[in-house]
């Protein structure tokens, strides 16, 4: 069977996908190789196709040299001519040899006498061709750097031919042919008007730029949302691939090995090819011991490939020295520097991609490479390992998604009846959003990578913004606008570090929720100093574990009017500067594992309202110092373990709110009821058994809950505060609802589910504020009240 030149180019060929990753040296190997092939297959095929050797018996041997018959014999050189013409013809000696003994003769002295270089010159020729051929190409074929390179070189094509890498380019080109524009204005403004105003005339300055250069602006070369998708997916194939090559440097190490290697073999191949050159001979002396079969014992031999062998030698020596050229070549291109190192230096002077990443190892390794193939492939390719340049396409991808349309789907009201836009998890801020000028709050929620333009001044009626855990930055002119308009700000972070430095220079902010960890430390300590600047600041919040109030919040916050904190369950502090907060109205610590009511409050004698929430009151015996707070309107001590509430609480003729929810008291002390203001009082999830009946005196009560506890009976005294609007008395031990109940005709919401009540009073006709989705009862009490009652308790249709 035959096998052609084509089949056999197989051996030394690699995947033409591949070629961008031989330098200009791998390529001469490739050719080299080749030809090595061509000789190789031409000296076979020559030794196959034609007589190996031909020999003849000797006569005699003198001196050690064979002597042939044909000299033996007398031979006349002179041509004796007949009167007639006629030739004398030569003589020689004749033997009696067969054809079939010289056939042996010529096989058993080929095979004895002939020297192995000669007779295996093709097969070592072809057999070198093999290893060098290995050498080159055994790193595209080895498991753990074909997956990589292959890998590779399919993310580079497609890198190399996205529209994603074609526009950015061309950013960067009309970037540079503006750049001597003229400058007639100083670069950053603080006036929004004045931004609009210097964003057109840059736009009127840019547009001639843009139309020499032949490059369309951002507006007329946008993506389609299909190669904008494919752009996306190609950042996080290249992303993952820098993280798994970026570890090791195996393919930089096996290219090594393959050099040294190959450099080892051609010193070896050099040096015996050379040395047993001299060994290929056209007439061969043949001593070989067969007499007993042909009569002779040594023959006279020539080797018929002998001529061509030895040019074939000779110019297969020049293309090994110029393979070893090469290979030195490659050699010292691996050691002169350091190619696990790769800088984009040149490529971040030229375009606006600054931060386009140094890579290592293996990664870096390739692109060395690539450059000596072309390097137009690493700088298109270096697109791809900016973040400037993945947040750009990204904000692409979100203006896609994200149309006008979509967005005001997507309007809301806050309790507080405005207009609220909340958005969840993007990977940036929509440009859209700016055109929704009747947001009024905007929150942003686990958003990577937000900003806002100086085109946020378009929305008018924003006062208030709410980042949670998302990053946002912000243009100079849109923080003028901020700045400017912005009334409250929410803010959720994981470290004191995230907090934007930008909130601090909002100088018309009046209310600041921070809620992340603000521990205490010398960084943290000199960033929290930037609440000094919000002059303007009234309310604070702060949701954290503190071990103390920073002072600045103490001392550097005049107009601070309320300030809420809670500690998260942790123990707050040293709470003695709290007394310098002379103009606070409402304070508010919460979960700050308190067990006593501090004593610097009672100095504190604007204030309004106190709220001890979630804390470890176990007695509230200081509550007689509330007198000195003759301004107090609302006390909240919910959700602590009070067991009992002191009869000083009758002191507080001004309450007007008391929250004593969620402790351990079992009793109410009749001193309760000389708070005759109070308005809101809830006792739910307590211990108690009974309500006295003075709580009539609560005239101006509007809300009185007691629900959760283990009451029996209700006192008449309850149904003469006329004002109640809510009455909540779930969950109790109630047989029966008294119908005094129908006087309370300004009852909006009754309670009365988890009790052991039978039938329900039709006096419950004459609360005609009442409705029966504010009766919150079991199914089978609503059936014992008489139908024209419930008739007059529905909802009225629209």
């Amino acid at each position: 069977m035959m096998i052609t030149v084509t089949e056999l180019r197989c051996l030394a060929d690699t995947p033409a996908s591949y070629h961008i990753l031989k330098p200009w040296w791998d390529v001469f190997w490739y050719y080299i190789t080749m030809v090595m092939l061509m000789i190789a297959v031409l000296a076979g095929a020559l030794q196959l196709t034609q007589s190996r050797m031909l020999c003849l018996p000797c006569k005699a041997e003198l001196d050690n040299h064979c002597v042939m018959p044909l000299d033996e014999q007398r031979v006349n050189s002179s041509i004796s001519s007949s009167p007639m013409g006629e030739i004398t013809p030569i003589t020689g000696i004749r033997n009696d040899l067969h054809r079939q003994q010289y056939s042996y003769i010529d096989a058993v002295c080929y095979e004895k006498q002939l020297h192995w270089f000669v007779k295996y010159f093709p097969y070592l020729v072809f057999l070198h061709t093999l290893i060098f051929a290995v050498c080159s190409n055994f790193w595209f074929h080895y498991p753990s750097t074909s997956s990589r390179l292959e890998h590779f070189v399919a993310i580079l094509y497609k890198c190399f031919d996205s529209p994603w890498t074609t526009r950015a380019l061309s950013e960067t080109v009309a970037e540079q042919s503006v750049m001597n524009l003229p400058r007639n204005r100083p670069k950053f403004y603080m006036s929004s008007s004045l931004a609009i105003e210097d964003q057109e005339s840059g736009r009127q300055l840019l547009q001639p730029a843009l139309e020499s250069t032949g490059i369309e602006d951002a507006n007329s070369s946008v993506l389609g949302k299909q190669e904008g998708e494919q752009a996306k997916a190609l950042f996080e194939k290249v992303k993952r691939f820098r993280l798994h090559v970026e570890e090791k440097d195996i393919i930089y190490r096996l290219y090594m090995k393959q050099i040294i290697v190959k450099v080892m073999a051609l010193l070896i191949i050099i040096i015996y090819v050379s040395y047993f050159l001299t060994n290929i001979t056209f007439e061969v002396d043949c001593l070989v011991d067969i007499e007993a079969f042909t009569g002779y014992k040594r023959y006279q031999c020539v080797y018929s490939l002998a001529a061509i062998f030895q040019v074939l030698a000779s110019f297969y020596i020049l293309l090994v020295m110029f393979y070893g050229f090469t290979s030195f070549y490659g050699l010292w291109w691996m050691l002169r520097s350091s190619l696990k190192q790769y800088s984009f230096e040149a490529v971040r002077e030229k375009s606006n991609y600054s931060d386009i990443p140094d890579v290592k190892n293996d990664f870096a390794f390739i692109l060395h490479l690539a450059d000596q193939y072309d390097p137009l492939y690493a700088k298109r390719f270096s697109i791809f390992l900016s973040e400037v340049s993945e947040n750009k396409l990204k904000q692409i991808n979100l203006n896609f998604e994200w149309s006008v349309e979509k967005l005001k789907n997507k309007l809301t009201k806050t309790s507080l009846d405005k207009v609220q836009l909340h958005l969840f998890m993007l990977s940036g801020l929509p440009d859209n959003v700016f055109e929704l000028n009747e947001i009024e709050v905007l929150v942003l929620e686990l958003i990577p990578d937000a900003k806002l333009t100086p085109t946020i001044s378009q929305l008018v009626n924003l006062t208030e913004l709410h980042v949670y855990h998302s990053s946002l930055t912000v243009d100079l002119q849109a923080l003028s606008f901020l700045a400017e308009n912005l009334k409250v700000m929410h803010l959720k972070f994981i470290t004191m570090e995230k907090i934007p430095g930008w909130v601090f220079h909002l100088r018309n902010l009046k209310e600041l929720y921070l809620s992340g960890s603000l521990l205490q430390s010398n960084y943290t300590s000199v960033y929290i100093e930037g609440l000094r600047e919000l002059s303007n600041l009234t309310s604070l919040y702060l949701k954290s574990s503190l071990s103390r109030i920073p002072l600045v919040v103490t001392d550097m916050l005049p107009a601070l009017h309320k300030l809420s904190i809670d500690n998260e369950g942790n123990r707050l502090m040293v709470l003695a500067s709290l007394k310098k907060m002379t103009n606070l109205r409402c304070l508010e610590l919460l979960n700050c594992d308190l067990e006593r009511i501090p004593h610097p409050i009672f100095s504190l004698s604007d204030l309004r309202e106190i709220d001890l929430k979630g804390n470890n009151l176990k007695t509230v015996e200081e509550i007689i110092s509330f007198q000195h707070l003759q301004k107090l309107t609302s006390l909240k001590l919910w959700q602590n373990t009070i067991a009992y509430i002191p009869v000083q609480i009758g002191i507080l003729g001004n309450l007007e709110q008391l929250y004593l929810n969620f402790n351990n008291i079992e009793s109410i002390p009749l001193q309760l009821f000389l708070c005759t203001k109070l308005r809101y009082l809830d006792l739910s999830y307590n211990n108690l058994t009974f309500i006295p009946e003075e709580i009539q005196f609560l005239n101006t009560l509007q809300y009185f809950s007691v629900s959760n506890n283990n009451i029996e009976t209700l006192p008449d005294g309850l149904f003469q505060c006329k004002k109640l609007q809510s009455l909540l008395l779930g969950n109790n031990s109630l047989t029966s609802l008294s119908p005094l109940v129908g006087e309370l005709l300004n009852l909006v919401r009754l309670e009365l589910i988890g009790n052991q009540l039978d039938t329900l009073p039709v006096e419950l006709e004459a609360c005609q504020s009442l409705k029966l989705t504010c009766l919150i009862v079991e199914e089978n009490l609503l059936d014992t009240l008489p139908s024209y009652v419930k008739e007059c308790m529905k909802t009225p249709e629209k």
